[in-house]
């Protein structure tokens, strides 16, 4: 088998209502969606997404004509792409996609197996009220989630934290709850101040006190020592590293202990091939792996995957903050949107690949852009 042509399909859903996310000021009206396809010889295609895939253009003659079951190799041009031009890894999960429909086996067997699901918590993404996040919450009890991670961004951290015990006195002991901080990295027009040690110490003594399962990204995502210091200070779990690029960016956090949860995600930093081996650097060291989830429903389920195929965390994010974030959004282009069981677990689709079932219909409907590289550099692209 050899790849014979890499193509790349843009899509855009029209936001109405617009989604307010709390690490954004600007309501967002539109979700893009870029899917990369990996054609081969024997007509199985690889499908991945989750990113934009911005620097593979001019480099898809690295993959043409080569066997996809060369993954290492993949994983290292990628990774070379990623230094000099942007992050592709989505074309790792298009490709590992590929190796699971040619052997005929889900991905996540292929790579431990060592479970088919896990607890999902539900990943809210707005800034609401106490009162209405406290009425949501109730609503995941019914819906059967087992936990949930609440969103700061107030400009009064105590506002957040009022957030927070309103959930706490609505669901008693019937969820976990997780905090993102939203402190280790920013969007390009932010230039507000981070915490500092301080401030992240003070916080996480408030949530302890409110029994908060982890608390996510309190410190700038490349103060290793820092966050290594306010581990030793506190009980409460502290989680972060989904923004960090770099697999020598957690062999530091490894060695001086950082985190207790490390949440790289595949289609972000490092594709299903090198995220694995973060996953078995850091549980070799006892700390979870427990991957952020928050691009479409194809990159969720590609962390769902290598999750319940290695990892030790009872827990996978699931981003849902209905009705601005629901699964018809989040999943437009699949036909089978991802949603939780009775019991609250997340399963992985044992068809095989990753199980991605695209909507045809909505991949006419939403188009915006083609681009195809093919054997003998056949290339068309389309607007």
């Amino acid at each position: 088998m050899k790849i014979t042509g890499i193509e790349i399909k843009q899509y855009l859903l029209p936001l109405n209502p617009p989604f307010k996310a709390a690490w954004d000021p600007e309501p967002r009206k539109k979700f893009a969606t870029t899917i990369v396809y990996v054609h081969t010889d024997e007509g199985i295609t690889g499908v991945g997404s989750g990113d934009l895939m911005m620097g593979l253009e001019g480099h898809e003659h690295l993959f043409i004509g080569q066997d996809p079951f060369a993954i290492e190799r993949h994983a290292q041009v990628i990774e070379n792409i990623d230094f000099h031009y942007g992050r592709c890894w989505p074309l790792d999960l298009a490709i590992w996609d590929l190796m699971g429909k040619a052997t005929g086996q889900p991905v996540y067997k292929l790579l431990g197996g060592k479970t088919n699901k896990l607890l999902a918590y539900a990943s809210t993404g707005e800034i609401v009220t106490p009162e209405e996040r406290a009425e949501r919450a109730l609503r995941f009890v019914d819906q059967g989630f087992k936990a949930m991670k609440i969103r700061f961004h107030h400009k009064d951290v105590k506002d957040d934290i009022k957030v927070v015990e309103a959930v706490r006195k609505a669901v008693g002991d019937k969820l976990e709850i997780m905090v993102d901080a939203n402190q280790g990295w920013k969007m390009p027009w932010d230039v507000e101040r981070t915490w500092d040690l301080k401030m992240a110490l003070q916080v996480a003594q408030e949530l302890e006190k409110l029994n908060v399962f982890w608390l996510e990204e309190p410190l700038p995502s490349h103060q290793f020592g820092l966050m290594a210091k306010l581990r030793d200070k506190v009980d409460i779990r502290i989680a972060g590293g989904e923004m960090n690029r770099n697999w020598y960016d957690f062999r530091e956090m490894d060695k001086v202990q950082s985190l207790d949860v490390y949440q790289p995600d595949v289609a972000l930093a490092g594709g299903i091939t090198k995220v694995k081996k973060i996953a078995d650097l850091v549980q070799g060291s006892g700390a979870w792996f427990s991957p952020h989830t928050w691009t479409n429903g194809i990159g969720l389920l590609a962390n769902l995957h290598l999750a319940v195929g290695v990892s030790n965390c009872p827990y996978l994010e699931f981003p849902y903050d209905p009705p601005a974030w629901s699964n018809e959004r989040r999943d437009y282009v699949q036909k089978e949107k991802l949603m939780i069981d009775s019991e609250g677990y997340l399963v992985a689709p044992e068809m095989p690949g990753l199980g991605i079932v695209l909507d045809e219909e909505a991949l006419k409907k939403y188009e915006i852009n083609h681009f195809y590289v093919g054997e003998s550099n056949k290339t068309y692209q389309t607007t």
